[in-house]
This record gives C-alpha cells, structure tokens and sequence, in this order.
C-alpha cells in the first residue's frame, strides 16, 4: 500500500512540473477533473505557490448566512452529526457548504479541525474554485458532481496537506443549493470518504421532498420494491403532465439530466397512465420495464413506509400460521434437494421474478437445514451503497478509512459464522467488487480492510437474483467464474403468471389470511384470473387489505377488489390482444375465464419478449405485424 502510494505521488510531481514549470498538459497523469481546474486555476491567473489568502467572516455575518440558508443546514443535520462523531475517531472532519462554498458548518476531528484551520477550511471561510483554487469543494461546485482532490492534485502548493471528498447537494428543481465535504489528512488513506458523502448527499436531497412540492403528483418509483421508501428510491414531481422537480435518482431511472427538468413529459417516459400506479403500486416505462411505488397528490405528504433493511441478522425461527410460507408439490420437492446441497456444503442460487418469495425460500432453506441454530445473515447487494459495501461486507480495522467505526467493523461475512449468509440480488454486486468476494469463497478467508490477520471464515452461502444471469455474464457485468463458484446447485422459482393452478393458491392464501370472512364465486375467479405482475407479494398485499376493509364474517364480494380486478381487460392494455379479450365477453363464465386467463399469459411474454430486446410492447407488435406481412424488418 505504501509503495503504491509512493508511486502516485511521484507520478504527481512529474504531473505538476509537467504543467507548472513547462507549460505541458499532463493528460492521463492526473484525473480530467483535476486537470480542467488547473487550465482554469492558471487561466485566473492564480499563483501556485501562494499562501491562500482567505479571511473567515465575522461571527455575526455567518450567522446571517447560516439563516439565509436554515432549510439546507436543517435538512443536512442529521447526516452531519452521523458523520461527525466517524469523523472524528479517524482524524477527519465532515463540511457543509452554501451554493457559492461558504463554509456553514464544519465538525469532526478537533486536532485536524486546527491543522485545517491554518488554511482557512474553517466555517466563515470560502473555497470557490475562483478564489483559492482547486480544491474538492470549489471544483464540485463547477464541475457539478462528485469530485475527490488528494494531496498535490490541490492547485495551490499549501493545501497539498488535504484530501477531500466532495459532493454537490441539488435541490427537487435541479437548483444546487450547497456542497458536503469530508477531509483529512492527506497521509492517511480515505478511500470510502465520495462514499460516505454521496449517500449523505443522497438522504439530504430525499428529505427535500417531505416537505412537499406544491401542485403536483409526487411519484415514489423503483425496480425493485424492496428500495422503496430509502434514499434510493427515485422522485419525480410532475404538474400537467410535465416533469417539475426529480431527484438524481429519480433522473437516473430515465437517463436523464437536470437541465431536462421543466421539459419532460409524463407521456415521453411512462407506457402506462398514472392511474395504473395508484392501483396496481406498478407501471411501465417505454421500455416495457415494470417500476414499482406510489403517488402522493397534494402538499400534504404520508410519512415514508419503513423500508427493508440492507442487512438483516436472525436466527431460524418457526412462522406463525398466517405468515407460513406456502409451498407447492414442487417448490418443497426443491426445497429438500437444496437443503441437501446446502448441507453438504455446496452454495445455492435462487432465482426469480421480484416479489416470487425468493428470501422466503432462503430463510425456509435455513430453517430446515443443519444450521438452523446459527445465525441467518441477509445482505440486500443492490439496497448497499457501492462505496460502503466492500466495508460491510468484509471488514475493518479501527482508523482504515475516513468515516470508520472507532474500534472497527467485524463485517457480514464473519457475522455469519457457523451460520447462512444469503446474498440476496447478487446479480446488482459491483463489478469491482466481485474478485475478492470470489476469493473469499475459494479460500474461505478474508483479511478486514487496514490490515489484520486472516480470518477463518464457515457459513453455508445462499444467493439470490431477478437478474437472467446468462445474459448479464454475456454483458460483462457479472464474472462467469464467480457466477460457477455460487450456483452448485439453481432453484428457479416461476412467477404468478406461469402458475396453473392460481385458482387453488388463492384458495389456500385465503383460507390462512382471511380470518373467517368467505370470497363470492365472481371476487375468487378475478382473483384467480389476473396475472399478478408483483408476483405473490402483490397478491398477499390484495388479500390482506380485503381482511382490512371488511368485517368479521363479511362475504366479500368484487366491489370490494381494487379497480385493476374489476374488469380484466384493462390488464391487457391497448394491445392487439385486446379485439380477443372483447370476444371472450359472449362465452359462458367457465369458458371466458379460461380465455382471459390464456391471453393474460400470452399478454405477459410479450412483455417478457419487449423488455428482453430493450423495445416497448407496442413497437414489438408493430414489428410482429411488419413480419407476418411480409415487411424485410
């Protein structure tokens, strides 16, 4: 580590001289980011090797600004003391800032607080790139995203003591409003500090939204539905049919940029109408890919649901009756076979659909295997930040990186000793990540990041993925080697829609959840009939909310049934499915049952189909028709 360190810093040197004393452009030397500044730094003609003139505000001015700005400083406490009390156990200290990098607050390490402020990184002060050079803070401020500044990469020859990690916070209209920073040392190694700071940055710009956007339809989106409700949940605000205010991930879900705000249109990203969200809590994009969530109407905004947690520890415990797991003939045949494999050692991968119940296999696996007893480790891969989840996962000493746990982190992978680690959407893992993750597998060890003896390492390793693995090692963004060291042994468990037999597993939720209350004929076959996109979560969350809305004894009719389920044509869509469904209309109940249940089943591979090539379900069709016309497409 310290030759590698070595090795950079003389690269720099080579880099400045390169650019200060010979005029040269180091490209490839230093980061593009790093770079721009410079050319812009010596462009204002700023002096290298001068003592940063900065002069701190008087006490009774940064009050004024600290009020001018109460909303962001209101809305960013919370991380700030999160960060802090880290910060403080490893020499560094955590920085917010307004729009134009005044300083409004700075806590963390006392002893560094005084090394930085002999240069001015103090509250009062201003680090615009304009005024003192390159700098983290400065540069994200113009660049207008993440940025990270070590060492010598600083323009100005006395900030080379820093290392700064930086992040840009925008408000729900795009506007950037301020700057979080972490800095330290730049002896000391800081390499989870961008991480650290975007994912404060992230729960910042997601607390702007609970106050409400006035006069809009706030939707709450997510592939997967298990994010929802967490900072990585994406929110867009729309107002007659136009995109008014989104935070980055919310923008990231459609590629889009902030200058887009304003312009976009509901029509121009969403297939379905908006309708379909507030019944179905899905819809899809025009890509045909399914997003899940909800709409808030109005100012007033409901508290956030309570997410599922990245990581759950438990022990094997027995259901209670109504919370039981339900399985087929052939999911508990897989379930002996895997609890076979999983005793002999050999790892298992589950795959399916969101909301199939692939966790509920895990945990069943578990409780039914030879370490029950033990501990059942559940990391969400995809609910991690990526900058944080080599740190959860395997370890850390004490002081490895800024923002660490003063004595350290043992890691999941040893929290699960002797027990299960399930490593649910395993498929969302960072690519970066993956190797080391594969030699922990093949030696069953791991070294805590800082250092440390090698750990011994058993656990009986079940994973997890809605992801078509083939092709995401097709892709590149999934190592084959990993991919044959976790699936010895693949369950595979089908969706709702591929169920036969849907009629008998409303039945037999029914009879579990239904707390003495009877289903009509009629409310039993729409039940039966409706193709479930949301899997068996969805289907679980209807019937629980039929026990809620009803009474003791009640026979439940489909008046009560959410309005997708009245009538099951508008499952169909505008498709051209929809001229057979009409027709299904003239046959006796039996019959068109029957019918509807097939074209919904036909409906679902093409949605399969259009996701799989990228293209919507209408231009699917349209190329469907072109072929069977004759058309060279």
């Amino acid at each position: 580590m310290a030759q590698q360190q070595s090795q950079s810093e003389r690269h720099l040197g080579q880099a400045r001289r390169a650019f200060f004393e010979h005029g040269g452009a180091p490209v490839g030397k230093v980061p593009d980011t790093i770079l721009r500044s410079w050319v812009r730094c010596q462009r204002q003609g700023l002096a290298v090797e001068a003592s940063p003139s900065i002069e701190p505000v008087t006490a009774g001015r940064l009050r004024e600004m600290r009020e001018r700005h109460e909303k962001l400083w209101r809305l960013a406490r919370a991380e700030l003391e999160l960060l802090s009390g880290d910060a403080a156990s490893t020499g560094s200290i955590v920085i917010l800032t307004d729009e134009d990098g005044w300083i409004l607050d700075a806590e963390g390490s006392a002893s560094f607080l005084d090394r930085a402020g002999r240069v001015a990184l103090m509250p009062g002060a201003c680090w615009n790139e304009a005024q003192v050079g390159t700098n983290a803070i400065g540069t994200a401020i113009v660049e207008g995203r993440s940025v990270v500044v070590h060492g010598g990469e600083h323009y100005l020859t006395p900030h080379g003591i820093l290392s700064c990690s930086a992040s840009p916070i925008f408000d729900p209209y795009g506007l950037q409003v301020g700057v979080l920073d972490i800095s330290g040392d730049s002896k000391v190694q800081h390499m989870h500090a961008l991480g650290l700071a975007r994912l404060a940055v992230a729960n910042i710009e997601h607390r702007y939204f609970d106050d409400g956007i006035p006069d809009t339809e706030l939707l709450r989106l997510h592939r997967d539905p298990a994010l929802l409700g967490t900072a990585r949940e994406g929110l867009l605000a729309f107002r007659n049919g136009r995109l008014m205010a989104a935070n980055q991930a919310g923008l990231q879900l459609f590629g889009l940029e902030r200058g887009e705000l304003g312009r976009a249109s509901y029509t121009a990203l969403f297939e379905d109408a908006l309708g379909k969200l507030r019944d179905d809590g899905m819809l899809l994009d025009r890509q045909g890919r399914a997003l899940y969530g909800r709409v808030d109407d109005g100012e007033a905004r409901p508290k956030r649901p309570a997410a599922r947690p990245p990581i759950t520890v438990s022990a094997a415990v027995t259901p209670q009756p109504a919370d039981a797991p339900l399985f087929d003939a052939s999911q508990e045949a897989e379930l002996v076979r895997a609890c076979r494999v999983l005793d002999a050692g050999l790892p298992v991968l589950v795959q399916g659909e969101t909301g199939t119940g692939k966790e509920v296999f895990a945990r069943e696996l578990h409780r039914r295997c030879a370490r029950a007893g033990k501990p059942f480790v559940a990391v969400n891969c995809a609910a991690l930040p990526e900058g944080l989840i080599e740190a959860e996962l395997f370890g850390y000493e004490d002081g490895a990186f800024t923002g660490a746990r003063k004595n350290g982190n043992p890691g999941l992978l040893r929290q699960a000793d002797g027990g299960v680690l399930f490593l649910d959407e395993i498929g969302d893992m960072p690519l970066a990540l993956q190797p080391r993750l594969l030699r922990v597998l093949q030696e069953r060890e791991l070294s805590p990041l800082g250092g440390g003896k090698p750990i011994k390492l058993d656990f009986a390793l079940v994973c997890a993925t809605h992801r078509e693995m083939d092709q995401a090692m097709a892709e590149g963004r999934f190592r084959p080697d990993l991919y044959y060291r976790i699936a010895h042994h693949t369950v595979r468990i089908t969706p709702l829609s591929a169920n036969g037999d849907r009629a008998g597993l409303v039945q037999a939720l029914w009879q579990r959840l239904g707390q003495g209350r009877a289903l009509t004929d009629e409310a039993q076959r729409q039940l039966s009939g409706y193709s479930w996109p949301g899997n068996l979560r969805q289907l679980t969350a209807c019937l629980r909310t039929l026990v809620a809305l009803s009474e003791p004894d009640a026979l439940i009719g489909i008046e009560l049934l959410p309005s997708y389920l009245h009538n099951l044509r508008p499952v169909l869509h505008s498709s051209p499915l929809m001229g057979a469904a009409e027709a299904a209309s003239g046959l006796d109940a039996m019959a068109e049952a029957a019918m509807r249940q097939a074209l919904l089943e036909c409906e679902g591979n093409v949605t399969k189909a259009a996701r799989k090539l990228g293209i919507s379900r209408s231009t699917l069709y349209r190329r469907l028709g072109e072929g069977m016309h004759g058309s060279p497409n």
